[in-house]
C-alpha cells in the first residue's frame, strides 16, 4: 500500500510539473519581459548597484534592508538546487539543460521583479506592527480573490516543512555522516539549536544571519568552481561549445534530446531560482523601500546571482569535468568532479557548500512558511509554527528515507505556482503602471543629481 501511494504522489507530481506548468512558467516570463520592455536588460546595473549599496533605505516603511531581503530570498533559494538539481538536470536533459535553465533564468527575472512590484504594493501591517505581504495579499487585495490567496498560502506552508525544510536537513545530515562520519542524531540535535536560535527572533533576527552568512557561503563556492575554471581555462571553450552543440544539434532535435533538455533545464531552473513559485516575494515584502519598483529591482538580481551565476559555474564545471553520462548522479557527480579537479578537498567544498545552502534555504522557507500560516490562522499561530518547524528540522535530519516527503514537497512547490502565475498575468497592468511611475521618480532623482 505505502508503495503504491508513494508511485501515486509520484505520478501527481510528474503531471503538476509536466509541460502545461513549464510553458505557463516560462511564457509568463516572455510576457512580461515584452510588457516591461526587457527590464532585466536596462535595469540590470543599477538594480546591481541599488543591492549591494551601503546605503541602504533605512527611513521607509519596512522591517529589514534590501540587501537583507535579497540575502533572505537567496537564502532560500541558493541551495541544493545549486550542487544537486544542476547535476540532476544534465544528466537526464545532457549538457543542454544548461541553456535551457539560462532561459528560464533570464525571463525568471522579469517574473521576479513583477511579483515584488506587486508584494510591496499590496502589503499590509500586521496587528504587530511588521510587514506582511506576498502573493495571498495581491490575489485577496489587488485581484479580490481570497480563495486563491487561501490556496496559495495553504500549499506555500505545506511545501515549507518539506521543500524548505526536512530534506534540506536531511541532505544536510547525509552529507557530515558520509564525509565527516557525523551521526544523523547529532546533526538532527545541532540543526534544531541553530535553526531554533535563529527562526525564534523572527524576520529580523533571520535577516540579520543570513545578511552575514550567505555571501560567505556563495563566495567560498562561487569562488571554488571559478578557480577550477580558472585552473583549467583550456577546457572551457569545447566545455561551452558542448552545452550548445547538445541544444542545438540535428542529432539532439531529431532524437528528441532537446524535449529532455528543455523540460529538466527548465525544471530545474525553476526549482534553484523558483521564480514564478510565489515565495521570494513574501521576502521582498518586508523591505524597507519608498517605492515597490526599487525593491523590485533588488528581487530581481536574485535570479541573476542564483541561476545565471552559481547554476552556470556548476554547469559548466561539470561538463569541463567530463563525466556526464558516467552512472554517476546528483551530489555523486558534483563531488566527483570537484575531486577530480582539486583532490580530496573538493570533496570537502562540495559537502561543506551543500552544508550551508541547504541550511540557508531552511531560513529563508522559514520565513515564507510563518507568513503563510499567519495569514491562515493569525498571529497566535506564529509561535507554534516555530515550534513545529525546528522539531521538523530535527526530525528531517535523522530520517533516512525522505523519498515520499521529496514526491509531496515537490507537488505543493509545483501547485504554489499555478494561483501566483494566474495573479501575475491578471495584475500585469499594476506591475507596468508601477514600472512607470517608478521610472519617473528615477528620472527626477537623476535630475535632482545633476543639478546639485
Amino acid at each position: 500500500m505505502g508503495q503504491s501511494f508513494s508511485e501515486l504522489i509520484g505520478t501527481i507530481s510528474n503531471f503538476v510539473w509536466g509541460p502545461p506548468l513549464l510553458i505557463l512558467l516560462v511564457g509568463t516570463g516572455i510576457y512580461l519581459t515584452v510588457r516591461l520592455g526587457g527590464i532585466q536588460i536596462t535595469k540590470l546595473p543599477y538594480a546591481l548597484k541599488l543591492a549591494f549599496s551601503k546605503n541602504q533605505d533605512k527611513s521607509s516603511e519596512g522591517d529589514i534592508s534590501h540587501f537583507q531581503a535579497l540575502m533572505t530570498a537567496l537564502a532560500a533559494t541558493v541551495g541544493t538546487g545549486n550542487i544537486v538539481g544542476v547535476a540532476t538536470a544534465v544528466v537526464l536533459g545532457g549538457p543542454g539543460a544548461i541553456v535551457w535553465m539560462w532561459v528560464s533564468g533570464f525571463f525568471g527575472m522579469a517574473t521576479k521583479y513583477a511579483e515584488a512590484v506587486l508584494a510591496v504594493k499590496y502589503r499590509v501591517t500586521d496587528e504587530r506592527g511588521q510587514m506582511a505581504g506576498g502573493p495571498m495579499y495581491y490575489l485577496e487585495r489587488g485581484l479580490k480573490q481570497r480563495w486563491l490567496a487561501v490556496a496559495f498560502a495553504g500549499f506555500a506552508s505545506l511545501a515549507a516543512f518539506g521543500i524548505g525544510n526536512g530534506v534540506q536537513t536531511n541532505s544536510v545530515a547525509m552529507a557530515l555522516q558520509t564525509t565527516f562520519d557525523v551521526p544523523l542524531y547529532v546533526s538532527g540535535i545541532l540543526i534544531m539549536i541553530f535553526t531554533g536560535a535563529v527562526i525564534l527572533g523572527g524576520v529580523k533576527s533571520i535577516g540579520r544571519v543570513v545578511s552575514y552568512f550567505v555571501p560567505v557561503m556563495i563566495v567560498f563556492y562561487l569562488g571554488s568552481g571559478l578557480l577550477i575554471m580558472i585552473m583549467n581555462y583550456t577546457l572551457i571553450p569545447d566545455a561551452v561549445a558542448l552545452i550548445f552543440s547538445s541544444t542545438l544539434s540535428p542529432e539532439a532535435i531529431g532524437g528528441g534530446a532537446i524535449g529532455a533538455a528543455i523540460r529538466y533545464g527548465v525544471a530545474r531552473g525553476v526549482f534553484s531560482n523558483e521564480a514564478g513559485l510565489g515565495s521570494a516575494p513574501i521576502a521582498a515584502a518586508a523591505a524597507k523601500t519608498d517605492m515597490p519598483g526599487r525593491q523590485a529591482l533588488v528581487s530581481m538580481t536574485q535570479v541573476f546571482l542564483d541561476t545565471l551565476i552559481v547554476c552556470s559555474v556548476t554547469g559548466i564545471t561539470l561538463v569541463m569535468g567530463g563525466q556526464i553520462g558516467s552512472g554517476l548522479e546528483g551530489v555523486a557527480l558534483t563531488t566527483a568532479t570537484f575531486e577530480q579537479f582539486l583532490g580530496p578537498a573538493g570533496g570537502y567544498i562540495v559537502t561543506i557548500g551543500l552544508v550551508m545552502f541547504a541550511y540557508s534555504t531552511v531560513l529563508g522557507w522559514s520565513y515564507y512558511g510563518e507568513r503563510s500560516i499567519h495569514y491562515l490562522f493569525g498571529q497566535k499561530s506564529i509561535l507554534p509554527y516555530r515550534i513545529v518547524f525546528v522539531l521538523v528540522a530535527g526530525l528531517g535530519a535523522m530520517t533516512t528515507n525522505l523519498n515520499l516527503v521529496w514526491a509531496l514537497s515537490d507537488v505543493f512547490n509545483g501547485l504554489m505556482a499555478i494561483p501566483n502565475l494566474i495573479g501575475l498575468l491578471f495584475l500585469s497592468g499594476v506591475v507596468i503602471a508601477e514600472t512607470k511611475r517608478f521610472n519617473q521618480q528615477l528620472e527626477l532623482e537623476n535630475r535632482n543629481r545633476k543639478a546639485s
